[in-house]
């Protein structure tokens, strides 16, 4: 097959938000041969909900489908009754078959959320590896040696802390490895904590024949709190099957930081288009990121009416937690400008003025669009200023 020209914005996308490419020029030169690859990315079935945080690997593997390529969203139901060991400082418990197989059900269900079921190859590698004899495990076993395994810093970590490792625990790389033998796989995904597991998988399938995989890995995504990766455990989670208030809701209370991560990680959107968001107001770069999330696991329409729902209690919230401020007028009428500036709600006349013909200034819910308004004030008048989206004040006037 000859290879054809690559266009550039191809490989920005697949290549968008990733950590490591072994290698970049391997994955340039399987996608110019114009046959379709065989991307793999495995999930076990460790727990009964997908989160964002596996919504970042699944959207890898969509934009490889756009682009016509062969999805396999591999389900590990043998790998999960070993127990990833990944990031683990003990032995992690391992999982009954009854959990595994009602959990890996679950993720069925949920994965079309983001991906295209008319495209998705859904495996489960117990079809190979439960079919392996002890002869078979020896020949497997016999293509690592043991100085390669206990090379993961999990291991390393362990064995300086003088942690246990469970011999089962070392097979679980030559598993995940196999699985990339049995499938073909041209190119294998995952999170970059999986690094080492992933390129064991090229260096099986060179000791098999096959043509080594192209590995990318993506970070690990940082949940709702910004600090720690996303998981249920630690309730920083959104969850695919979460109602869309709540997904919404959740997404609007993250941080302006963890926000452009989100963006950059959970949509298609290339950096230039990202950093030029960067110049107008977070609040509305995070509802659309908020609108996108949810438009995905509930449509557009249901997305923009759970922005309306928000707003409205935002709104309502602002309202009531709006802070008293006294108002001591030396005279019947005042500028609107002058007070804005007086209560800390501009830094200049200029300011205050520019916000107010910007239409950015309201009392009492009203627009205010003259910047020369003046306001006559009164004794035990109240009145409620809002500028921008943030800034409320309840004026009281003495």
């Amino acid at each position: 097959m000859t290879a054809v020209a690559l266009p550039k914005d191809v490989l920005e996308l697949l290549l968008k938000g990733t950590v490591t490419c072994h290698t970049r020029e391997l994955l340039k030169a399987k996608l110019a041969m114009g046959t379709p690859l065989r991307v793999k990315a495995g999930f076990d079935p460790t727990a009964p909900d997908l989160h964002l945080g596996h919504g970042v690997l699944l959207r890898k593997m969509t934009q490889f489908q756009k682009l016509g390529h062969t999805v396999i969203f591999l389900i590990g139901d043998f790998t999960g009754l070993i127990g990833d060991p990944t990031g683990k400082k003990t032995t992690r418990p391992a999982l009954t078959q009854e959990e595994v197989l009602v959990n890996a059900e679950t993720y069925k269900h949920q994965v079309f959320k983001v991906l295209d079921p008319e495209k998705t190859e859904i495996r489960f590698n117990s079809e190979w590896m439960g079919a392996l004899k002890g002869e078979d495990w020896i020949r497997l076993a016999s293509k690592f040696t043991l100085a390669q395994l206990l090379e993961r810093n999990d291991f390393q970590k362990r064995m300086a802390d003088q942690q246990p490792i469970s011999f089962h625990e070392l097979l679980y790389p030559l598993v995940q490895a196999y699985d990339s033998v049995a499938l073909k796989a041209d190119v294998e995904l995952g999170g970059n904590d999986q690094l080492f597991n992933l390129m064991r998988g090229r260096d099986l399938q060179d000791a098999s024949g096959q043509p080594p995989q192209v590995v990318l890995t993506v970070p690990l995504l940082l949940g709702t709190d910004g600090v720690e990766k996303m998981s249920k455990s630690l309730g920083n989670y959104i969850g695919f099957m979460e109602d869309s208030d709540t997904q919404f809701g959740k997404t609007m209370s993250i941080s302006d930081t963890t926000m452009w991560d989100w963006w950059l990680l959970l949509t298609d959107k290339l950096p230039a288009e990202i950093e030029s968001m960067k110049t107008g107001h977070p609040m509305d770069a995070k509802k659309a990121l908020a609108a996108e999330i949810v438009s995905q696991f509930h449509g557009a329409d249901e997305a923009a009416q759970a922005e309306d729902r928000w707003i409205k209690r935002f709104s309502e919230r602002q309202t009531s937690d709006a802070p008293e401020v006294s108002v001591n007028p030396t005279e019947g009428e005042i500028q609107l400008a002058r007070l804005l500036v007086e209560q800390g709600l501009a830094a200049s006349r200029k300011e205050a003025e520019r916000l107010i013909s910007q239409g950015a200034v309201s009392l009492d819910g009203e627009k205010v669009s003259d910047p020369s308004f003046r306001l006559a004030l009164k004794t035990a008048m109240k009145l409620l200023v809002k500028v921008g989206k943030l800034k409320l004040q309840r004026w009281v006037v003495k």
